[in-house]
């Protein structure tokens, strides 16, 4: 096993409603790498990401097996063994959803919540951690002058980023992005592409894309999800790149 290795995933199968839609599927990620996953629409991408971070536990008749191992402080943890903290892997493993989601409260608020969550009260350490997850997603000099505004006054991609910040407050070693720019626009979507990049050196960021340039432009690897398998494809440009269910931006 390569000491690079940040991800185990081993003979995961996932079923909802009594149907299988992963199936046996066996992968590693590196760390400080970033992984596209692609495929038609329907197939389990999403579903594949909550089952890093254990999210699918709160849907309906859902069921899963198999092993997921994620490696923390240099040794490797089974992130479903009933002994390993579920709020540890929260705050490790950080999620952003196609759609941006802001809480209905200040930027400033938005961005300390899950610090609240851990409990944590020094107000000048928050004060501190919501600075710097704001200049991770190039967000700061936007919104520095009105952190006490209703965060849902802003735009789209400025949402979005608001949502990565805080993501990215709890300084989480993986970060899953599910389809982080379908509801941006071309220039939006590129900021988001060049903030992903600069998280790479100290995250490991697992990504579903439906854009084929995007894929081309940002991924160090590219996993295809069909008939509930894995299938990895090479990277190249984009007149190289053959996978269904992906598109041009």
């Amino acid at each position: 096993m390569s000491d690079a290795v940040k991800i185990n995933v081993y003979h995961l199968d996932f079923s909802y409603q009594g149907h299988r839609i992963l199936k046996n599927v066996t992968t590693q990620f590196e760390e400080n790498t970033l992984t596209a996953i692609v495929g038609p629409s329907g197939v389990g991408k999403s579903t594949f990401l909550t089952t890093i971070n254990r999210l699918w536990e709160t849907v309906p008749l859902a069921d899963m097996k198999g092993n997921v191992e994620i490696k923390f402080n240099g040794c490797f943890h089974d992130v479903y063994d009933q002994s390993f903290s579920l709020p540890r892997l929260r705050r490790s493993v950080g999620m952003v959803f196609q759609t941006p989601n802001p809480l209905p409260m200040s930027i400033y608020k938005n961005v300390a919540f899950p610090l609240k969550l851990t409990g944590e009260k020094d107000k000048k350490l928050v004060a501190r951690n919501v600075e710097k997850a704001l200049k991770r997603a190039y967000l700061w000099q936007e919104v520095k002058d009105r952190l006490t505004d209703d965060a849902n006054l802003l735009s789209g991609g400025q949402q979005q980023r608001l949502c990565i910040a805080r993501a990215l407050v709890l300084e989480p070693e993986i970060l899953l992005l599910d389809e982080p720019t379908s509801s941006l626009d071309s220039r939006a979507a590129m900021v988001i592409e060049e903030l992903l990049l600069t998280l790479r050196p100290n995250c490991t960021l697992i990504v579903v894309s439906h854009y084929l340039d995007q894929v081309s432009r940002i991924a160090d690897r590219v996993i295809e999800l069909s008939d509930g398998r894995f299938l990895e494809r090479p990277l190249g440009n984009p007149s190289q790149l053959r996978v269904s269910g992906l598109h041009r931006t």
